[in-house]
């Protein structure tokens, strides 16, 4: 087999299945990985660092130089809730007693603005963490605008891993590992009655039945397939899961989070996405959509139309009469609702259309913003008649970050097994 000089990113899976193919190599797991072990997912918005910090260290061989360095990532990321003016450890969300390739430890979450990212380039610096990873890898539109000035200032290689490929493999390792990780929501647009449902996804159960199922004595872990997610960034694109690894992108829709914002930004003035949601929530929707009960007086209920359904979107402000007395909450709020109708209406026919129960919400649509969680599963029980469930997840931003931990192994071995067939891998050839 021939290698090239020169190795494209694009072909790295292809490389480790050829050289699985056709030489005796043993594919180790993290055990040979030196430390320390990050994700990172660099977003338009948002930059998602989870970092994996071991706790057997008295089952496994670790260097000095390996516990020095997490004693010193430990001190300063574990210690910290906040970093500098922006950067934030969800505590909240730390997992322990995670197993990861072969080792036992604690994941943490931590987020700050991207277009801190030099910032942050320059504290990994500073505290010198770039001395203690040669390769790490990352997801999202920054992972190629800011590789160049991770290689130069920090000399480690920034590998590109597949956006939608991360997002599915972060999802799946943490679902498998947090049981309370998904959930629904009952009664969503009850103020009073509205409360989150912890559901089981191994046996597509919610937790309140828990306790019988404990009785038969049944036991029930692990992913259950197939699954639809529907990813809601700036666009929306909507994916059908049928294994590990075995996915692909079926739908997907313009009208998203930029749709959404961008209509607050013209009608409402809005200055930033956590504007837009802070007025949608003081909103309502009815004052500016037109609904059934205002076309019939009553509900369509032979096609079933409750009177409630929104029949026109903006459809009460037609005219500069009817604008003179409408909020900018208002607006905000029908700009919302009409998102969150197209998103559950699009998801709930990839659903049929494959045959599918399981329908999962995830993207930064969603971060800090309950209100539209709970219009999309409101949506969903609209549109399938109560039939199917709007499921979201806890660690909502993060999995992009999560799958790029099971990425780096891949990337370490292939670079270790190149270097073993006399393959130099410069930083120049490995950037994007």
């Amino acid at each position: 087999m021939k290698m090239l000089d020169i190795i494209l990113l694009e072909d790295i899976d292809a490389i480790i299945e050829q050289l699985k193919l056709h030489q005796n190599y043993s594919f180790s797991n993290f055990n040979e990985l030196p430390m320390p072990w990050f994700g990172l997912d660099i977003g338009g918005t948002l930059t998602k660092l989870v970092y994996f910090e071991p706790t057997d260290h008295g089952e496994y061989m670790d260097t000095q130089e390996e516990l020095l360095r997490g004693k010193t990532i430990r001190h300063y990321l574990v210690h910290n809730k906040a970093y500098g003016e922006t950067g934030i450890r969800d505590e909240h969300l730390q997992l322990d007693e995670v197993i990861m390739n072969g080792r036992i430890g604690t994941l943490h979450f931590i987020r700050f603005p991207t277009d801190r990212m030099i910032p942050f380039i320059q504290l990994v610096k500073s505290k010198g963490f770039a001395q203690m990873s040669s390769t790490v890898c990352a997801t999202g539109g920054g992972a190629i605008k800011y590789a160049r000035e991770a290689e130069l200032e920090l000399a480690m290689q920034l590998h590109k891993a597949d956006e939608l490929e991360s997002l599915i493999s972060g999802i799946e390792f943490i679902a498998e590992n947090y049981p309370d990780e998904c959930y629904y929501y009952d009664n969503p647009l009850d103020d009073e009655k509205c409360r989150q449902v912890i559901w089981r996804w191994s046996s597509a159960r919610c937790s309140s039945t828990d306790e019988q199922y404990q009785r038969e004595g049944r036991n029930e872990s692990g992913l259950q397939y197939p699954y639809v997610v529907c990813n809601i960034g700036s666009g929306v694109s909507v994916l059908v899961v049928r294994g590990h690894n075995e996915f692909e992108r079926v739908s997907g829709s313009s009208i998203g989070g930029g749709f959404f914002q961008g209509l607050c930004s013209l009608l409402c003035n809005s200055q930033s996405f956590e504007d837009s949601i802070e007025l949608a929530t003081r909103g309502d929707n009815r004052n500016v959509d037109k609904l059934v009960g205002d076309i019939y007086g009553c509900g369509y209920e032979s096609i079933g139309l409750p009177s409630d359904t929104v029949a026109a979107s903006f459809g009460k402000i037609s005219s500069p009469q009817d604008r003179e007395n409408v909020r900018v909450e208002d607006l905000a709020r029908s700009a919302l609702v009409t998102t969150a109708n197209n998103i559950g209406s699009i998801a709930l026919n990839v659903a049929k259309q494959h045959g599918v129960e399981r329908i999962v919400f995830v993207g930064n649509f969603l971060r800090v913003n309950p209100i539209a969680a709970r219009h999309l599963a409101n949506a969903m029980n609209f549109w399938s008649k109560g039939s199917k469930k709007a499921l979201f997840l806890k660690h909502e931003g993060y999995f992009g970050a999560v799958g790029c931990l099971d990425k780096l192994v891949d990337v370490t071995e292939m670079r270790r097994l190149l270097r073993a067939k006399g393959v130099n891998i410069s930083l120049d050839e490995m950037s994007p």
